[in-house]
């Protein structure tokens, strides 16, 4: 079974070393960065199974990485884990709404690092692995094989979070899943994250797939659901 490989973007020294060492000893090929010009060359080289990227850089913007890495049609579907110093609530959401699959803050357990790494990498090849479709509203149409949803034949770019929100939903049509539901099934209890987090995921799920989002409806106080 070949390794999965995880590049590591992370300026300071010590914590890049530690990081690839824990994930080494976990079966995973890693590639070691401390800037951002360097990772942006390997990946028109390689592409990693995912990303463990550091905010503040020497020569960039980490948030501006993470919305290069998941504005790209052929980086997007990399999973990218935030990993920084900042720790206010702003720089959590902004990091969630660029498309990062997971955000830790320093300092970290080593340990919970590799445990999130394998956890998000479960959660892309699930996906991956059905192989379904469903139509709603005879506009939509979600490809879980092929990871693709069309509104009126035209492809709609989804982050791995929001396709999985989506496909939560479509589980059940005409069923409210509660905010706490929908965290726990995409983080298996593995992460504590707050409910905004949910409600900017939802947000930007009806801005990208348009007239389709009115079939996203809010239940006030309880949480979502699919309703044609």
């Amino acid at each position: 079974m070949n390794k999965q490989t995880v590049f590591i973007l992370e300026d300071e020294e010590n914590i890049l070393h530690l990081i690839s060492l824990h994930l080494k000893k976990a079966n995973f090929d890693v590639k070691e960065f401390s800037k951002a010009d360097d990772f942006l060359n390997s990946l028109k080289k390689q592409l990693p199974s995912a990303v463990i990227l550091d905010l503040m850089l020497p020569d960039a913007d980490g948030l501006e990485v993470c919305k290069y890495l998941k504005n790209s049609p052929e980086y997007r579907d990399i999973p990218v884990i935030i990993l920084t110093a900042k720790t206010e609530e702003i720089d959590r959401i902004i990091g969630i709404e660029l498309g990062a699959d997971d955000y830790i803050s320093k300092p970290f357990s080593p340990r919970e690092l590799v445990a999130r790494v394998k956890a998000i990498l479960r959660r892309y090849q699930h996906v991956a692995m059905n192989n379904n479709t469903e139509t709603v509203g005879k506009i939509m149409t979600v490809d879980f094989n092929k990871y693709e949803v069309l509104i009126n034949k035209k492809k709609v770019d989804l982050t791995t979070t929001e396709f999985n929100i989506l496909k939560i939903l479509l589980s059940k049509k005409n069923w409210v899943f509660t905010r706490e539901e929908i965290l726990r099934q995409l983080w298996k209890g593995e992460k504590a994250v707050i409910d905004r987090t949910v409600d900017v995921h939802i947000k930007n799920l009806r801005e990208k797939l348009k007239e389709a989002g009115k079939f996203i409806v809010n239940v006030r106080g309880i949480g979502y659901k699919i309703e044609e």
